[in-house]
């Protein structure tokens, strides 16, 4: 029997005995299960995309055009996703598909159980909302890798770092992606590990031929990242040791120089795409919403409250949403946020729903104020002002009070709700004052429900992050002054102790400190005083940058002092190099994130906050002129032809701005989730933690001056509309 008969029979036996379904699929590009599991613990979203392929996409098979099918099987190479193009189009398809019969269904119900009238603004909303979601999960593929991308890209300088510094004293490739991957954040250590694993299960003969396969991945998207590894193995090639250090430090300099070319063409690509996004998706919106009163009731009704909110808060939204999608889709790699959330050991903050609750609480009595103008009209709660036959009530309170009875007759005729009465039914409202002002308490719980609970998930988290910042900033001049000592031809284990009496003062002493403790007092090795789980210098000085640096150490220390020396001064300069580029980044995007915060905390709040009093001034004076001319007598007024204008100005067709107010509130909540989530990921690239506490405090900022704008415009203008209509009605 030759060897392949061997493996067959003996594979058989072990399929029979294993019972393994997928025994047939086993080949030499199978990854082990330690693989996905672990891509699928820091990955979950992905891995719910594949299920959600794998079960919906598979009901309907439809097999993409071949153009369309190498796109998206593009894609999902990027995305590292197991999942074929037929069952993405199925999973748009089906989802598409289902949400649409499931809402002719509802549609059908509503229209036959009593409305008397097909809903057909439900029904193009729910079409609508189908192609969306068919689009939605059509495009997945291409977010999930853009998501990837933006994350793994952010790590690029750091491997490409480490390789350079442990190249430095060890020439070996294989061992230099082994410290990458075991060193640098997910996702881009999933791929190194991979490189790894395809060597380990023999699809490639070599380390080389493995990594330069995968390095066809980042060809399209980051060619420099690509070039500093090519440099890096050129360096294998170099019998001439000076040459070979200046290959690698070269290979260091190719990708930060690229990184910020790049950086530098993009901020200057973005103004204009993200000056459209504010004009089109809030300056127009906003200013639109002024003359919605004024266009309800010429159109006879035709626009109503439900339009507004459905525009206003779904499709203008949306629009906002795709416009801001583009420009993050095209954002380059290479730079961000290189910190994994799901290692900080505060990540059960961030993940708690008891912030939720604790904020529901808080905000539930402001909810209520909010609704009280509805509260009010509740029969056997309140007298019924136009039921003369209505004398019991819980409390003692009529629905509705005038403005004379209240004393404030600054605001001129009217009520404080001003519901509109056909009898003793309600036909309209609320128009009043008081209900438009109470209304802003809608909004305020929806912005103090979300910023208190994103502060609450976050705050801890953020603070740990600067803290870890603070310390990296001075960690790297300590480091150049352990590698002197170190050069000294001081023992690492002394080094530490002369490096910790002379960084007094400073935030990286009390690192010094513990190490020097550990050896001396507790008797430990050089690497249990640092990387001890339980004693450890790192157990209360979490940072990645240290992790590494220490990590380095250790390896070069067993290469000799001068050989650790020169490796500490090296990634000393580095990274001091690396931070400058980083500043010098932020300093060209400083421009475009503070114009677009600006744009989103100040100016629209304050354009929304006007339009609002606006808003109330325009309904506040069609209502008291009506009133003005049906008290009056036929010309004892005086005021000519102002009836027939009047006429023109039907009430019962009108938005209340109670509505109105609510949907530009909630609108505003939404562009500053938006917006915010872009700027995040132009700065930082993607970082949820950063996300979610920069969406809290904006929230706070735009939503108290919305707020606060609203009220002083309303009230404002409201007693300006009331002083002239007084005056011309005596």
């Amino acid at each position: 029997m030759n060897v392949d008969d061997i493996l067959k029979k003996y594979s058989g036996r072990i399929k029979k005995e294993m019972n393994n379904a997928d025994f047939d699929n086993l080949n030499d590009e199978t990854i082990s299960r330690d693989y996905l599991d672990f891509k699928k613990d820091l990955m979950p979203e992905l891995s719910r995309y594949e299920k959600w392929a794998g079960s919906l996409g598979s009901f309907i098979r439809i097999k993409a055009a071949k153009k369309d099918e190498l796109i998206i099987q593009k894609e999902l190479d990027r995305a590292h996703l197991s999942v074929t193009p037929s069952e993405v189009v199925g999973l748009a398809l089906a989802t598409s598909s289902l949400l649409l019969i499931f809402g002719i269904f509802i549609c059908l119900a509503i229209w036959f159980l009593g409305s008397g009238s097909f809903p057909f603004l439900l029904f193009v909303l729910i079409v609508i909302s189908s192609f969306f979601m068919g689009y939605y999960f059509y495009s997945m593929p291409q977010r999930l890798a853009v998501k990837w991308r933006l994350k793994a890209s952010s790590q690029m300088v750091p491997a490409i770092l480490y390789a350079v510094i442990y190249m430095k004293h060890t020439s070996n490739l294989e061992r230099a992606i082994n410290f990458i991957s075991m060193h640098v954040e997910a996702p881009l250590s999933l791929d190194f590990k991979k490189i790894l694993w395809d060597v380990e299960t023999g699809k490639y003969s070599s380390i080389k031929q493995s990594l330069d396969a995968y390095l066809e991945f980042w060809k399209d998207t980051n060619m420099e990242f690509v070039e500093s590894f090519h440099l890096i193995e050129s360096s294998l090639y170099e019998p001439n040791e000076a040459r070979r250090i200046m290959i690698l430090e070269r290979a260091l300099r190719v990708i930060l120089d690229e990184v910020y070319e790049k950086m530098l063409k993009y901020t200057h690509n973005i103004r204009s795409p993200l000056t459209n996004v504010y004009m089109l998706g809030i300056v127009l919106p906003t200013l639109a919403l002024a003359l919605l009163p004024l266009a309800s009731t010429l159109l006879s009704g035709m626009i109503q409250s439900t339009h507004v909110f459905v525009l206003f808060n779904l499709i203008v939204p949306f629009f906002v949403f795709y416009l801001t999608l583009q420009i993050m889709l095209n954002r380059p790699g290479g730079y961000g946020e290189s910190a994994l959330l799901e290692k900080n050991p505060l990540y059960y903050q961030y993940v708690s729903k008891k912030p939720y609750y604790i904020a529901f609480f808080v905000v539930l009595p402001f909810l209520i104020i909010g609704f009280l103008p509805f509260i009010f009209q509740i029969n056997y709660l309140t007298y019924n002002i136009n039921d003369p036959a209505d004398t019991q009530a819980l409390f003692n309170l009529k629905s509705d009070y005038t403005f004379d009875e209240l004393g404030l007759t600054v605001f001129g005729r009217g009520s404080l709700f001003e519901f509109l009465y056909v009898g003793k039914e309600i036909t309209g409202g609320p128009f009043g004052v008081g209900a438009l002002i109470l209304s802003l308490f809608i909004p305020f719980s929806l912005i103090l429900f979300f910023s208190l609970s994103y502060s609450l998930r976050t705050k801890e988290l953020i603070k740990g992050r600067n803290a870890t910042k603070n310390l990296e900033g001075e960690f790297n001049s300590s480091l150049f002054t352990l590698g002197n000592r170190l050069g000294d031809g001081i023992p690492a284990e002394i080094a530490f102790a002369r490096v910790a009496s002379s960084s007094k003062g400073q935030i990286t002493e009390d690192f010094f400190k513990v190490v020097s403790t550990n050896i001396q007092s507790m008797g430990m090795s050089l690497e249990e005083a640092i990387f001890n789980p339980r004693r450890g210098a790192l157990v209360y000085y979490p940072s990645s940058l240290i992790a590494t640096s220490m990590r380095i150490l250790i390896e070069s220390v067993k290469k000799g002092l001068n050989v650790a020396a020169e490796s500490l001064m090296s990634i000393s300069e580095y990274v001091r190099n690396i931070q400058k580029i980083n500043e010098r980044l932020r300093d060209l995007l400083a421009e475009v994130v503070s114009d677009m915060k600006s744009n989103m905390t100040f100016l629209a709040p304050l354009l929304a906050g006007i339009v609002v009093g606006l808003a109330s001034m325009i309904t506040s004076i069609l209502g008291q002129l009506k009133d003005i001319i049906n008290l009056g007598s036929e010309g004892g007024i005086g005021l000519g032809n102002i009836q027939n204008i009047v006429a023109l100005f039907d009430r019962n067709t009108m938005i209340p701005p109670y509505f109105m107010q609510v949907a530009i509130g909630v609108y505003l909540v939404e562009i500053i989730f938006i917006l915010t989530g872009t700027l995040v990921t132009i700065d930082s690239g993607e970082d949820k933690l950063s996300q979610t506490n920069q969406i809290s405090t904006n929230l706070i900022r735009g939503g108290i001056l919305y707020i606060l704008t609203a009220l002083g415009s309303i009230i404002a203008l409201s007693i300006l509309a009331g002083v002239a209509l007084g005056g011309l009605g005596g």
